[in-house]
């Protein structure tokens, strides 16, 4: 990375070989709204992840990845496994435990034109970077009066693993979704991560990418045409995983595999939903850009919404996804709207009330149940 940054000021402007090698990126976007069906095989969102920063590297000498043991010890979560052998250790950087530091670094990176890759442990570690990722990448564009990009991508695990308390189980989306100048994006499949990452990596403004550590590991369908290096999914636009004519149901991340679960339930009870995954159920994928135009569209035809997040529910996405359906669909309505999020209350260690405190298959049941009037009303728990 240095190196590349010692070219840039020396000589002014990037060197042609880096001008050169940049062009082939410029792929045709109609690429990137194709409908992919046919699954070829399956692929872990870890490997979709790793794919896809190793494509982006490979084809753009100026995106570089750096973070606390994304190097020697291949990311504490093994996303990077491989990069440092394969690019060495001026684009794959490890850095000290000094989120400020590094953060500030990738957004110097990113002013002179690179494209860092900035890793945090995860989200909640973003905390201690925060004023560089409002302050200095998402409001430089706007205040430089569009002279100045900041091509940066934020990224790591977010939301509630398991058993790691409070300090280390919030979901970032609606923190960051509310600062305008960023993308937020939280994908939930293995085609979601590559062609998401992908498209973060190419954009021009800042993307904060928002993983989730319980689906590293989780294996999903992928087809020939996501895999290849030409792959890129549309930032702002949600996808519909499964049809309906009942219940909207919109989630992103983990939470779509949930929706899911509960859609087969309530299909065999003879409840149809359609739901948007963020990944994002409606796959949302997207938080800001939040693809409202999709939500309001499925809502017109099914009548009811029920949302369904793991975060804090006071200003959460789902807040946010009820208004523009009040605002915009209200005469549609056949049911109040229902709002599945995670309990107001800082994360419980103990793992019974772990589980209490995030959305669970039950909760979004009961949620449809009492959207399509089916079911006794919610009661007040002691």
């Amino acid at each position: 990375m240095w190196g590349i940054i010692r070219q840039k000021v020396g000589a002014g402007g990037f060197p042609v070989p880096i001008l050169e090698q940049s062009l082939p990126r410029l792929r045709p976007a109609v690429s990137a709204w194709r409908r992919y069906s046919s699954a070829a095989k399956e692929m872990t969102v870890r490997d979709a992840l790793n794919s896809a920063l190793d494509e982006e590297m490979s084809a753009d000498p100026k995106v570089f990845l750096m973070g606390e043991e994304v190097g020697e010890y291949q990311g504490a979560y093994k996303i990077s496994k491989g990069l440092l052998e394969k690019y060495g250790p001026d684009r794959v950087l490890d850095t000290p435990i000094t989120e400020a530091g590094f953060a500030g670094i990738g957004v110097g990176a990113a002013y002179y034109g690179l494209r860092p890759i900035v890793e945090f442990m995860t989200f909640n570690f973003s905390m201690q970077a925060i004023d560089h990722i409002i302050n200095s990448a998402a409001k430089s564009n706007y205040m430089s009066a569009g002279q100045i990009n900041v091509p940066i991508v934020f990224r790591g695990p977010n939301g509630a693993a398991a058993g790691v308390g409070a300090q280390h189980s919030q979901c970032y989306a609606a923190w960051f979704g509310a600062c305008p100048g960023l993308k937020v994006l939280a994908p939930y499949s293995s085609e979601d991560a590559r062609g998401l990452l992908k498209a973060a990596i190419r954009d021009p403004d800042p993307v904060v990418f928002l993983e989730n550590e319980l689906l590293y590991g989780e294996s999903f369908p992928i087809s020939a045409e996501a895999l290849d290096s030409s792959f890129c999914l549309p930032i702002g636009k949600a996808k519909i995983e499964r049809e309906g004519k009942d219940v909207t149901i919109t989630a992103f991340s983990k939470m779509v595999g949930y929706a899911l679960k509960a859609a087969e339930i309530l299909a065999k009870e003879g409840i149809s939903a359609e739901r948007f995954v963020t990944k994002q159920v409606i796959n949302l994928r997207s938080i800001r850009p939040l693809d409202t135009a999709t939500i309001n569209a499925s809502v017109r035809k099914t009548n009811r919404l029920v949302t369904v997040e793991e975060g804090f529910p006071q200003h959460g996405v789902g807040a946010e996804i009820c208004t523009s359906v009040i605002e915009e669909s209200f005469i549609y309505l056949d049911a109040p709207v229902e709002r599945i999020a995670g309990a107001d209350v800082p994360m419980p260690y103990a793992a019974n009330l772990e589980r209490m405190a995030v959305p669970q298959v039950e909760d979004i049941v009961c949620a449809v149940k009492r959207a399509c009037y089916r079911s006794v009303p919610m009661t007040a728990t002691a």
